[in-house]
């Protein structure tokens, strides 16, 4: 009982840091106003504090959880989430960009701590449906501040009160965590008897998989973030942009459950990445390139659709590697998370700058979506856990089978 407390915990953190986010972007206008800044470029630094503190923050969580142990660590990330809310009693627009920071820095620790978590309490075959269940904490707290934030603000009366509501229920989040969650050995097994094994930033880096595996996802990171960033600034879109997110985020949820459907029923993990990955590319590149709304809309529903659907394979995919191990699995997941914020700012920025450089607007978005091609690519790199899992099954059976002979035989 106690491992579903602690998962619905980790999950409501990280979908209430998310709406802090969120939130806290769409009341970017009224947040200026009440520091005297303007300036679209002043605007953009609350979001670009919370990206390079999760850059920062995601490198930094192994060694935080080796040096607090698991109960601490995670309870650090939650502290960190609520100080965001301490934006809301922010003297100058620099105290408040450092509230965002805290906020980021504490939604990186949370996003690599799911993880160990997840791999030391729940079975193999368990593991799917948290993993999707995770990979959709985001998106609900995005779809959350989305609907509510300005019936929030409408209600309590200022920015700053829904600003310091999100941080107020992550702390009490935190405290329930102090006192259900505990330590556990992070060099211990998630599968099998492998001995206690150091296993920090160094050794990770030497193994290529914890650089392909970024490198796949780092385009669909790309493109997700090109819909809320880029395409709002582009015009000659079928529909509205902000139309085109909505659809997106809501068939996403779709997409997320028909994940964890895909990953429990299909033995490998490589061809649910990559089918998704191409589909993403064809129907994000039909939704721009439509001039029919419905056609439009389609598109959007169905790249969205894919775009989440691949993501509980891709979790679970290096837990299901032999001799994984919650140590292990947090430095693979501060590698993913870093290098894929890295890599996705960078490509962002080059997208500006290709429609800055060319004149053409719409070219940020079609290199947006080229980029989400790197599911696909990147797919061929990554080894087939899955398959391991198959074998491991079949040998059991082949055991099985071979020992009722050998009854039946005496």
């Amino acid at each position: 009982m106690k491992k579903y407390l602690l998962e619905i915990l980790m999950f409501s953190a990280y979908a209430l840091f998310a709406a802090s986010w969120v939130s806290g972007a769409m009341l970017t206008p009224q947040i200026q106003a009440s520091f005297g800044e303007q300036g679209f470029a002043n605007a953009t630094w609350g979001s670009l504090m919370i990206t390079m503190a999760k850059i920062v923050g995601n490198l930094a969580a192994a060694m935080v959880l080796v040096r607090l142990g698991a109960k601490r660590a995670f309870a650090l990330a939650m502290l960190l989430i609520a100080a965001g809310g301490i934006g809301a009693f922010a003297g100058d627009y620099g105290s408040w960009l450092v509230s965002r920071l805290a906020l980021g820095l504490g939604g990186a620790l949370a996003i690599v701590y799911f993880n160990p978590v997840v791999l030391h309490y729940f079975a193999a075959d368990e593991r799917p449906l948290v993993n999707g269940i995770n990979a959709a904490a985001f998106n609900t707290g995005n779809l959350l501040a989305l609907l509510s934030t300005g019936a929030l603000t409408a209600w309590l009366g200022s920015w700053e009160s829904v600003v310091g509501l999100y941080g107020i229920m992550v702390a009490a989040l935190a405290l329930l965590w102090w006192l259900a969650a505990e330590n556990f050995e992070l060099g211990g097994a998630g599968r099998g008897d492998a001995p206690a094994e150091k296993y920090g930033l160094r050794e990770g880096a030497r193994e290529g998989f914890n650089w392909w595996l970024p490198l796949a996802y780092c385009g669909v990171l790309t493109c997700y973030i090109a819909v809320f960033s880029l395409f709002p600034l582009i015009d000659g879109f079928a529909v509205a942009s902000s139309h085109l997110s909505a659809v997106m985020i809501a068939a996403g949820m779709l997409g997320t459950v028909a994940g964890i459907v895909a990953t429990k029923r299909l033995p490998l993990r490589l061809p649910v990445l990559r089918y998704a990955g191409l589909a993403l590319v064809a129907f994000a590149a039909l939704m721009l390139a439509s001039s029919n709304p419905l056609v439009a809309y389609t598109a959007a529903a169905l790249a969205g659709f894919f775009m989440f659907l691949p993501m509980t394979a891709l979790v679970t995919l290096p837990q299901e590697l032999p001799g994984m191990t919650p140590g292990r699995i947090t430095v693979t997941f501060a590698m993913f998370w870093s290098i894929s914020y890295l890599v996705a700012t960078l490509l962002i920025y080059a997208a500006g700058l290709l429609a800055d450089l060319s004149g053409e607007p719409a070219l940020a978005a079609y290199f947006a979506v080229a980029c989400s091609a790197s599911l696909f690519v990147f797919s061929f790199l990554l080894p087939e856990s899955g398959a391991a899992e198959e074998k491991q099954n079949e040998a059991q059976k082949g055991g099985e089978v071979k020992g009722g002979e050998n009854n039946a035989t005496a």
